[in-house]
């Protein structure tokens, strides 16, 4: 008998439990609880008969298609406190009988329009707790008739698919606290009828658009679903546009304003309805007066203050609104950008700042010098317009035969800080009025701007950058067909190319001078440190000659070889010669003789008592002590 009972539960379609799991049968409603086991993917032999399958508190990381498919019959799926940090898209496509679904307390970064479709009949989807930056658009299309309770808590949201979960007629409770959200568009929860709870605690809005779904809960019989609203936790700014929720006396809420100063720490209910007010704007500073080159850039700026903030809004001399488009771009910080101008753009531009409290208007004058025109029918090229416009040794007519084979646009003759732009002259039935060239580099992001004659086809770019990259774009601008028209522009092409290094000679020669600067600075100090120690070493040596005896010279008619003297007479005296002699006899002899060489003698004698000090000394003692007489001529 055990043969045919086995064929019979094989046949059956019975499936075994997986082993960490326990799998319990109740009315013909299969359980699988395998919470708390660590698993790290779903059990691929799960029955594919489950009715509730519990995977909480795992390590689960990534969901996809195989890991539930057939499983058709699948009413609650709980995937709560796992590490899930991606779902494939259409993961839970056969789980079309999925009730409820806990994707809670995960690490999810963004939900995909493909991550949860499939599940048309679910009412109930947890997704708190996750990192949630990003929700697309379609994300909630499959269940937006069915879903009941959406619970977006605790993530990092900055903005919802509002456009879908105002679609979701069913809705009865929607938490998006403790998120990042800041605005709420006009009229988001008009069509929730059924809405019975919605949270928005801790979020960074500072003020509410009217809605009237809010209203609903003060007067609970006459509302069939009272609303519980919680926006407690935000920076609200108590002005003039949140007097509506002001109005509405919820007396259950314990919100407080965060600004202005004077309403700072306050209870928003507690304070008065005259003190929500709001200051009209304000034009603080704006351009008076705008002049440019026709064919350049024209920013016209306008700042306002106000509470709240103003709209900025700008009006042409047309006096109609003045909108994006490829030309112009209004910026909501009040400054308008137009990118090409033309001589229809010329004239008065009204900017209009707007707040609920008034509005202020301030006019800006904006003038455009005309260039000159009809430079197109000369064949030989014209002047050079712009001062740094160099003309090239090159022609038109060399480039006209590769034309097609070639780039609309080039620059060649590439150096480290310039570059030769050559562009071919284009279809002749389109009339250029003039060429302008847009270009910015890797290290400056900053677009600047050449304007070309009409009848160039080439320009030298100067003082670029050396080793950057160049992103570079040629424009056509065409002449107005009439007065009020604006200029046409065409793009003929675009370029990139990059600049040569700077050369490492001039490195090289600067550090060559620097050495050289050096050299001579230390051969410098060197002689002068000479110098001045030759001049210390004179003076000292004047100085110690000067604290001698004076030299005395005494003019004789003879010489003496150092004997003795022949005869013993005494000369007489005779009379002196009449100019002084420039050699004379110092006889060391004579006691009033006071010669050089004796007092030299002295001197050594004194400072270190040598033999030849010794022997000077003797020698100048006496006549007769001594056969050897020590003279000295001086010439």
């Amino acid at each position: 008998m055990a043969p045919p009972l086995l064929l019979l539960l094989l046949a059956s379609g019975a499936a075994a439990c997986p082993l960490p799991c326990v799998c319990q049968n109740l009315s013909e409603s299969l359980s699988t609880l395998c919470a708390h086991r660590g698993l790290l993917f779903v059990p691929p032999n799960v029955d594919r008969r489950t009715v509730e399958l519990r995977l909480a508190d795992n390590f689960i990381q990534a969901l996809g298609p195989p890991d539930f498919r057939n499983m058709t019959g699948l009413v609650d799926l709980t995937l709560s406190r796992n590490a899930i940090t991606r779902i494939g898209a259409r993961a839970f496509g056969d789980l079309e009988s999925l009730r409820s679904l806990h994707l809670d307390g995960n690490r999810l970064v963004e939900l995909g329009t493909g991550s949860l479709r499939g599940p048309v009949n679910l009412q109930h989807l947890i997704l708190s707790g996750n990192q949630l930056g990003r929700i697309a658009p379609g994300a909630f299309d499959d269940f937006l008739e069915s879903l009941e309770d959406l619970d977006l808590s605790y993530n990092n949201l900055r903005q919802v698919p509002w456009a879908g979960i105002g679609a979701m007629p069913a809705l009865h409770t929607l938490n998006l606290d403790h998120n990042l959200i800041d605005a709420l568009p006009p009229g988001a929860f008009a069509q929730l009828g059924q809405l019975s709870r919605l949270d928005l605690t801790s979020n960074r809005l500072a003020t509410l658009a009217p809605d009237p779904l809010f209203s609903r809960g003060r007067d609970a019989e006459a509302s069939p679903a009272p609303l519980v609203l919680s926006f407690s936790g935000n920076p609200l700014h108590c002005n003039c546009e949140l007097l509506w929720l002001r109005r509405l006396a919820r007396p259950d809420d314990l919100e407080t304003c965060a600004s202005p100063p004077g309403l700072a720490g306050r209870y928003f209910w507690a304070v008065p309805e005259g003190e929500f007010s709001c200051e009209p704007p304000l034009i603080a500073r704006h351009t008076q007066r705008l002049w440019v080159l026709e064919g350049q850039r024209a920013t016209l700026r306008c700042r306002a203050l106000g509470d709240p903030a103003p709209t900025m809004h700008w009006v042409g001399p047309d006096d109609r609104l003045v909108g994006n488009s490829s030309r112009a771009r209004a910026f909501p910080n009040g400054t308008l950008e137009i990118g090409v101008t033309g001589a229809g753009d010329a004239g008065g531009y009204t900017c209009i700042a707007t707040n609920p409290a008034g509005e202020a208007t301030a006019r800006v004058e904006l003038r455009v010098l005309a260039l000159p025109h009809g430079g197109n029918s000369s064949a030989e090229g014209g002047r050079p317009g712009p001062s740094d416009i160099a003309a090239s040794a090159r022609t038109a007519a060399e480039g006209e035969g590769t034309l097609e084979s070639e780039p609309a646009v080039q620059v060649t003759e590439v150096t480290a800080t310039s570059g030769l732009v050559s562009w071919g002259p284009g279809r002749p039935a389109d009339p250029v009025w003039m060429f302008q060239i847009q270009y910015n580099s890797s290290e400056d992001e900053t677009l600047i701007y050449r304007i070309v004659p009409a009848s160039s086809h080439h320009f030298l770019l100067k003082h670029l950058v050396p080793g950057a990259d160049y992103d570079l774009c040629l424009l056509a601008l065409s002449p107005a067909a009439g007065p009020s028209d604006l200029t046409a522009t065409r793009l003929l092409g675009c370029a990139h190319f990059s600049t040569l290094p700077a050369s490492p000679l001039c490195h090289a020669l600067q550090a060559h001078v620097l050495g050289g600067t050096l050299t001579v600075a230390v051969g410098g100090v060197l002689v002068a440190a000479l110098l001045v120690f030759t001049v210390a070493l004179l003076v000292r040596g004047r100085g110690a000659g000067n604290g001698r005896l004076p030299l005395k010279l005494s003019h004789v008619q003879s010489q003496t070889n150092g004997g003795p003297s022949p005869t013993s007479k005494a000369h007489p005296p005779r009379s002196p010669p009449p100019r002084p002699q420039r050699s004379c006899s110092l006889d060391l002899g004579d006691a009033g003789c006071y010669g050089y060489a004796r007092r030299l003698g002295g001197a050594w004698a004194r400072r270190s008592h040598s033999v030849h000090g010794g022997l000077l000394g003797a020698g100048c003692r006496g006549v007769g002590g001594s056969a050897e007489r020590l003279e000295e001529s001086v010439v």
